[in-house]
């Protein structure tokens, strides 16, 4: 079995986003996705920190200080690309004008709760950022994360044991393993790995899951 590396991750969440959404990538995995999404499509990448119409991260050497998302990455700016005031984006975030976002996790739930702020671990430093806002905000919300922590325990979990962000907001999960879809029917896996067998995803994952037709 050959796990899925970042990148591969996110070349497989932007194949999933279709022409002409409004996408905000949240900080951390998420961010690849900008590089991968096909230049064929016209896709509005937001951050929240006040910027509409975002491109990929710049060549080495190219990067200006005034240009970063919301996790003080250096990006770029498409032609037609906009700039705005902080509470007028997250606005657009809480009036439901965005149609998907991305984001890491630290856990999510068989039922698509999110956990991804903080972990409740003593020093941990809280880190919500517009993470509430656009789980409740956003029209789908896709998770980007690895399957199983360092130690090897399942991220997808039956309930939360960390601090929530939204309860029954994640549409999506991609990671390292499988794309899983969270429906009202349960977790349906899909696109596993080569190698991986569905009763090997289901040992790892530890809750109950279907596979895709």
């Amino acid at each position: 079995m050959q796990r899925l590396t970042r990148d591969q991750m996110a070349a497989r969440v932007a194949k999933d986003i279709p022409d002409g959404a409004v996408v905000n990538l949240g900080i951390g995995l998420p961010t690849l996705v900008g590089n991968h999404l096909p230049a064929d499509k016209e896709i509005l990448l937001h951050s929240e920190n006040g910027l509409l119409g975002m491109g990929p991260a710049p060549a080495p050497g190219e990067e200006d200080g005034d240009l970063i998302n919301a996790g003080k990455q250096p990006v770029t700016v498409k032609p037609g690309g906009s700039f705005f005031h902080h509470a007028d984006s997250f606005a657009m975030m809480r009036g439901g004008h965005l149609d998907f976002c991305v984001l890491g996790a630290f856990q999510v739930s068989e039922k698509g709760d999110l956990a991804n702020w903080h972990t409740g671990a003593p020093g941990a430093i809280p880190a919500v950022g517009g993470a509430m806002d656009l789980a409740i905000g956003a029209k789908q919300v896709f998770v980007m994360m690895e399957h199983q922590t360092k130690q090897g325990e399942s991220k997808i979990v039956p309930q939360c044991t960390y601090p929530l962000t939204g309860i029954g907001c994640v549409t999506r999960i991609y990671t390292d393993l499988a794309t899983i879809d969270v429906t009202a029917d349960g977790l349906v896996a899909r696109d596993l790995v080569e190698g991986l067998s569905f009763d090997e995803l289901q040992r790892i994952t530890g809750v109950p899951l279907k596979l895709a037709a």
